[in-house]
């Protein structure tokens, strides 16, 4: 009887280890109940005895059944098997494995280490290789650590001066085998150094390989340090996997000089070697030298495979040169190899991913016609460059084709499919490709649903996002950041920042991750929105958690505050920007730009304007663009010129949006001259004018008086391909309306409900205006009925009716319909009050305005300068100027600044009332801001101080300055200055001493001194050509005459 067999041996090594842990507690048993009967045996029998009678019966050829007859089994223990191991005076080494096999499984006797280690050292040196490394399989088993084990076999090799290195050799193998590198790299280390057991050569470089399999680049480096260490020669296969350890952390210099350096230590590179160096440059892109170094190598008589081929073909292919890559097959067939799947599934893949749809399907036929079988990688490379191209029945009938052929298509086949139509919206068949790979037994993976959902979130399908995302999870997939992310943006798109903000909880909450793209999606939404306390809320939290906002982050801040009006909150941010090194783009200037023009600070605009150049920053057509139209609205017409000039000279072309800014704004000059120059400039360029543009000139010209022309511009619309909007026809016929051209303006309504464009509030409003100029109240209120059923109703054409019927004296209709806008729940605002106060004023029923004006409190409207002069003039007619003062006082302090109308008004009241201190002050107040009053409020001062006597005005003065009163420096000089071109020298030197003394102006100040301060002013001011002159010019005509009146009464 044969002690073991080789498929007894195969048996063994190959149980599962659930059968082998019911042998041992089975043989447990039996050993226990042994130990029990045996401890009289012992007694009488001596060890020594026992381990020769064994080994006896070993040595002959039915052992196992003599052991079993004799009952030798109950004599068996750890020691005696230990005794027979080391001594080994068995003949045939296979029938010492088989009592251990029987000992250890069957009886499942305990053995120590050493056993398993003499073993293991007896059978290598019977060169029984096979039944060593189940020996050693077994020891690794014993879950002991590789130092106990190292140290048992050294031991027992030391004893026994035996086949050492082999053993350790097997050693390293059986932890390879098993994946326990770090193991297999411990023990590699210890023999090497341990210098009497250095594995062979051929162990070496396997174990390297290995190591390098396993992407272990940095256990590979322990083991050939070893190597170096113990003074292992290397050669061609060694040097092989230093050169492959090199390309793999991109280290081509170093590879490439081990190539030159094997050669000249006399060790030829052999094809694998080529390749590998070959292979490592086309990972780096350097594909050219690659090939250079395929004909070196032909040169020095050693031959490319196909393998070498495939990889040049794939890294030319890699870096689209898919031509010259498919010069390299017939090269192959030059040289009689046959291409196979892999180089053609390269050339295929670079083809497609070149779009040269035509040429991969070419060489499709070409495998098929070679007789080369299509893979599964082929078909993916071919379904993947249709999807990309958006030919979907392609796609699909390629997947046809490869289940026909029995070619079963993996997950990444669905994922092409599925991102292929996912890119034509077609959810619908996304889903129901995620439902047929699940048929298939294929399971989708993350990237699978994150494409779906990227899609659906796309498509605005929030809901059917959300349920794959719930599918994808009861699935047992892990959603990561990038669906997370995905999700959230789509939420915060749609406004849906709750549910947004419950998945950023989510994923924390799940240990997912969120980074800095996460958190902007997130905070630009919000920032979008003007919710900028939210948008904080997360850029602290994303701090918090270590993250440093990037320039996304901060601009969506900038933006939403600029936005918001807010420049000084947007500022902030910027500064902030700069001081975490971060540098602003074009895009976020311009956003500071916009937003400094929107509060009409032009200074800080200039300001942002010249850092962005300062830094480099170069502004684009949308920078200047967006500059020239703030600085346009802000009728800073000479600047947005300028501005026009350099973007010119930088060769940017201006388009539509700049040149009907500039146009815009000079038409609202009234230059129409330089408007129409413009256009004539933007048409000769090719750039052609858009609706906006045309309808800015038209209203341009109209207000100009230049009916003919704006009429002109109107009709040649329709020829330049574009329609006229609302907008058009709202401007020409309010033009026609205000010009009493009636009759072409309700010809232009029918024109453009004909051409189907509804008129809208505004163009009722301006027709029912023009009925009320004419008188025409009967069409007016037509009109405003017809606005009413067609919900066109609005404040500003019940306002527009109101003020038509007033100026025809119809005040119980204009009464009826305040009351009628309240009924259909339209609010009246100030202005529709101010009609009707301005009307009951010149009437003289005071009541009924005061009345009115009550109700606006008690609507908690703001009165503004209108409504305050029309109850101001009514007061006056009817001479209650009390009232007039008490409700100026209301006025000042309710924070509504008078206009120059006011002014005059109350000093004129004043003036009535004897009151020249008071109209005194109120003409200073009005020379400080710089504000024009009426000819006649002037005449009526002067008429009032000229009647004064001298003393009267010096006292005037005097009283002003014992109630701490001032007046400004520029009534003060004009004062001085009038009477000293009157020549009344001394009057203006008393008036002067007055005028010191109560600090109006410094000490020192002489008569000439005021004198020169006016003339300087008058210089100045007529350089600026401002409001200003005139304003001047007013205090003077009124201060001469005052002067001169006072100076002919001395």
């Amino acid at each position: 009887m044969k002690l073991v067999s080789h498929r007894n041996l195969h048996f063994f090594s190959k149980r599962t280890k659930k059968n082998i842990l019911m042998i041992t507690r089975i043989s447990h048993l039996k050993y226990k109940l042994f130990c029990t009967s045996s401890s009289t045996i012992s007694k009488q029998n001596d060890g020594e005895t026992v381990v020769k009678e064994i080994t006896t019966l070993l040595n002959r050829s039915d052992w196992q059944y003599l052991i079993e007859s004799y009952q030798i089994t109950q004599k068996l223990n750890a020691d005696v098997v230990h005794s027979i191991l080391q001594h080994n005076q068995v003949n045939d080494h296979k029938r010492l494995f088989g009592f251990f096999d029987l000992v250890y499984f069957q009886m499942g006797i305990p053995l120590n280490l050493h056993s398993f280690s003499y073993l293991a050292i007896i059978l290598c040196d019977s060169k029984l290789f096979n039944f060593a490394s189940a020996v050693i399989e077994r020891m690794i088993g014993t879950r002991k650590s590789h130092s106990e084990i190292l140290e048992s076999i050294l031991r027992c090799y030391r004893e026994r001066n035996g086949s050492g290195v082999l053993v350790t050799e097997i050693l390293i193998d059986g932890y390879k085998k098993i994946g326990r590198l770090d193991e297999a790299a411990s023990v590699f280390s210890a023999v090497v150094k341990d210098g009497g057991l250095v594995p062979g050569l051929v162990c070496c470089n396997t174990f390297l390989k290995d190591l390098l399999r396993g992407n272990r680049v940095d256990l590979f480096w322990k083991a050939y340090n070893a190597m170096v260490e113990a003074k292992v020669a290397p050669d061609v296969y060694t040097y092989t996997s230093l050169i492959n350890a090199h390309f793999m952390v991109g280290n081509v210099k170093e590879g490439k000089t081990l190539l030159f350096e094997m050669e000249e230590k006399g060790c030829s590179p052999n094809p694998v070697t080529y390749n590998v160096v070959i292979g490592g440059l086309c990972k780096t892109g350097a594909v050219d030298e690659a090939f250079e170094l395929k004909k070196s190598m032909i040169a020095k008589g050693v031959f490319p495979d196909c393998f070498t081929y495939s990889i040049l073909v794939d890294g030319f292919c890699k870096k689209k040169r898919s031509k010259e890559a498919k010069l390299m097959l017939k090269e192959m067939y030059d040289m009689n190899l046959k291409p196979d799947k892999f180089v053609y599934s390269a050339l295929i893949d670079g083809f497609m991913k070149q779009f040269d749809i035509g040429e991969a399907f070419r060489l499709k036929d070409e495998m098929a016609a070679n007789g080369i079988g299509l893979n599964v990688y082929t078909y993916n490379a071919l379904i993947s460059g249709v999807c990309k191209v958006g030919e979907l029945e392609k796609a699909k009938v390629l997947l046809h084709e490869m289940i026909a052929m029995c070619i079963n298509p993996d997950t990444q086949t669905y994922n092409y499919l599925i991102e292929g139509v996912c890119r034509e919206h077609n959810t619908v068949m996304a889903y129901e490709l995620l439902v047929d790979m699940k048929k298939r037994n294929l399971t989708p993976t993350v990237y699978t649903y994150g494409v779906i959902i990227n899609a659906l979130c796309r498509d605005r399908d929030l809901q059917r996002a959300n349920r794959v995302f719930e599918g994808m999870i009861s699935s047992g997939l892990k959603p990561n950041n990038v669906i997370y992310t995905t999700l959230i943006k789509g939420h915060v798109q749609e406004s849906k920042f709750e549910e947004a903000i419950n998945f950023l909880k989510e994923m924390r909450e799940k240990g997912v991750v969120p980074d800095v793209f996460c958190y902007n999606s997130l905070i630009i939404g919000l920032c979008k929105a003007k919710k900028m306390e939210d948008a904080m809320t997360y850029l602290v939290q994303m701090s918090a958690s270590g993250l440093k906002p990037n320039e996304y982050t901060y601009g969506a801040f900038i933006q939403g505050h600029s936005k918001a009006g807010e420049m000084q909150a947007a500022d902030k941010y910027f500064q902030e920007m700069l001081g975490c090194g971060l540098a602003p783009n074009n895009v976020i200037y311009t956003v500071l730009i916009d937003g400094h023009c929107r509060e009409g600070n032009i200074k800080e605009a200039f300001s942002t304007f010249r850092s962005m150049l300062g830094r480099g920053v170069l502004p684009d057509l949308k920078t200047y663009s967006v500059f020239i139209h703030g600085l346009a609205r802000n009728r800073k017409i000479n600047e947005a010129m300028e501005v026009f000039s350099e973007l010119l000279d930088k060769g940017l072309v201006p388009d539509v949006f700049t040149y009907s800014s500039l146009i815009s704004c000079f038409c609202k000059k009234g230059d129409m001259k330089e408007a129409s120059q413009l256009h004539e400039e933007m048409c000769k360029k090719g750039i052609t004018p858009n609706i906006v543009t045309y309808n800015t000139l038209i209203n341009g010209l109209f207000k100009s008086g230049d009916i003919e022309r704006a009429r002109e511009l109107f009709d040649g619309i329709s020829g330049k391909g574009l329609a006229p909007t609302v907008v058009t026809y709202s401007t020409i016929i309010d033009a026609y309306c205000k010009s009493g051209n009636l009759i072409e303006a309700f010809r232009l309504l029918d024109e453009m409900s004909s051409k189907g464009v509804l008129p809208d509030s505004f163009v009722y409003c301006a027709l029912v205006d023009g009925c009320c100029k004419e008188g025409n109240v009967e069409r007016a209120l037509s009109l405003f009925f017809e606005m009413v059923q067609k919900g066109f109703a609005s404040t500003s054409s019940f306002n527009a009716l109101i003020g038509c019927l007033c100026k025809l004296q119809k005040v119980r209709e204009a009464n009826q319909l305040l009351e009628d806008m309240v009924d259909k729940h339209i609010t009246p605002n100030h202005v529709t009050y101010t009609i009707l106060i301005d009307y009951h004023c010149k009437a003289g029923t005071i009541k009924e305005a005061e009345d009115l004006f009550l109700e606006i409190k008690k609507r908690n409207l703001k009165p503004n300068n209108m409504t305050y002069t029309s109850l101001l003039h009514g007061y006056d007619i009817v001479g209650r100027r009390s009232e007039m003062f008490a409700l100026f006082d209301e006025m000042v302090t309710g924070g509504v600044k008078p206009d120059g109308i006011i002014y005059g008004m109350m000093v004129d009241a004043h003036l009535k009332e004897g009151n020249l201190m008071k109209s005194l002050k109120l003409l200073d107040e009005i020379f400080v801001r710089g504000m024009v009053l009426d000819q006649n409020v002037y005449d009526g001062l002067i008429s009032s101080l000229i009647k004064m006597e001298d003393f009267e005005v010096l006292n005037l003065l005097d009283e002003l300055g014992e109630q701490e009163l001032k007046l400004s420096l520029a009534t003060c000089c004009t004062l001085i200055r009038v009477l000293y071109e009157a020549g009344s020298m001394d009057k203006a030197a008393r008036l002067l001493e007055i005028m010191v003394r109560f600090g109006w102006v410094p000490d020192s100040t002489v008569v000439t001194d005021l004198v020169k301060e006016v003339q300087n002013d008058a210089k100045s001011e007529k350089i600026k050509e401002d409001q200003n002159d005139t304003n001047s010019e007013n205090a003077g005509h009124f201060l001469k005459q005052a002067a001169i009146g006072v100076a002919h009464q001395v």
